[in-house]
C-alpha cells in the first residue's frame, strides 16, 4: 500500500475584486473521486493543509445540481463526514515529499485564496514535479502552482503542457467579471502551455509526470491517470 498525499485549502472564502468574501473551501467531488479511486486501489490518503485547519467545503458542491441529484449529493456528503482523513489533516509544513508515492491537489476556490501564494505548497510542487512522483493538480487547484518558483525565480511548470478551470468556465460560472485574477490568464502568464476543451467537459492533460484536470468532471479520469502512473 501506498501512501497518496492531498493537498488541499485551508480558506473558507475567496477575496474578490472588491473585496468581499465569497464563501467557497475545496469543490467536494475533486475531493471524493479521487479519494474513492486511490482507497479503492489500496491505497492510503493523506490530507495536508496549510497549518492543519480543517479543509471546509464549498456548500455549493454539495448541491444536487451538481451532484446528479440529491441521493448523489447525499453520498458525496457521507463520504466526507466518514473519511477520518478529511477531519484530521496534517501540516502542509510538515511534510515530507519521501513519505508518499504521489501528491495530488484538488479545487474549488479556495486554492485561489490560499495556495497561489503559499511558499510551503510551492516548494512542495516544485520538490514533487523535479522528483518524478506522479503529481496531480485539478480544477482551480493549478493556482498552487503560481507560488512554485526555481531558484532563478522563473515558475517551475513553465513549458510544461497542463489544464486547469478555463477563462470561459469562470465566465459561465458567474465569477470572471468579479475575480482579482483568472486562472487561465495567471497561468500562461507564468510560461504554462495551456490546453483548454469545452467547458465542462472531462479534459486531461498528462505531460511527463504532471497530471492536470480543467474542470470537477475531470477528477475521476485524472485519478485513473495517476493510478496507471503508481502501477
Amino acid at each position: 500500500m501506498s501512501k497518496i498525499l492531498f493537498v488541499m485549502t485551508g480558506a473558507d472564502h475567496w477575496t474578490l475584486a472588491d473585496g468581499t468574501k465569497h464563501p467557497t473551501g475545496f469543490w467536494a467531488e475533486e475531493a471524493v473521486a479521487p479519494y474513492e479511486a486511490f482507497t479503492a486501489a489500496g491505497h492510503e490518503v493523506v490530507v495536508a493543509t496549510p497549518g492543519g485547519v480543517v479543509p471546509t467545503v464549498d456548500r455549493g458542491s454539495l448541491a444536487p445540481e451538481v451532484n446528479g441529484g440529491q441521493e448523489g449529493a447525499d453520498r458525496i456528503e457521507r463520504v466526507l463526514a466518514s473519511s477520518a482523513e478529511f477531519q484530521r489533516p496534517i501540516r502542509l509544513e510538515d511534510v515530507r515529499l519521501d513519505d508518499f508515492a504521489a501528491v495530488f491537489y484538488p479545487g474549488g476556490h479556495g486554492p485561489m485564496e490560499d495556495l497561489a501564494v503559499d511558499a510551503d505548497s510551492g516548494r512542495l510542487l516544485t520538490v514533487a514535479l523535479e522528483s518524478g512522483k506522479p503529481l496531480g493538480v485539478v480544477c482551480h487547484a493549478p493556482a498552487a502552482l503560481l507560488a512554485a518558483r526555481k531558484e532563478d525565480g522563473s515558475n517551475a511548470f513553465a513549458g510544461y503542457r497542463l489544464t486547469g478551470f478555463t477563462n470561459a468556465e469562470e465566465t459561465q460560472a458567474g465569477f470572471a467579471g468579479k475575480a482579482k485574477w483568472l486562472l487561465q490568464d495567471r497561468l500562461v502568464e507564468a510560461g504554462a502551455d495551456f490546453r483548454e476543451s469545452e467547458p465542462w467537459a472531462p479534459h486531461v492533460v498528462v505531460d511527463r509526470n504532471l497530471v492536470t484536470g480543467q474542470n470537477p468532471a475531470s477528477s475521476a479520469p485524472l485519478a485513473a491517470e495517476l493510478l496507471k502512473k503508481l502501477g
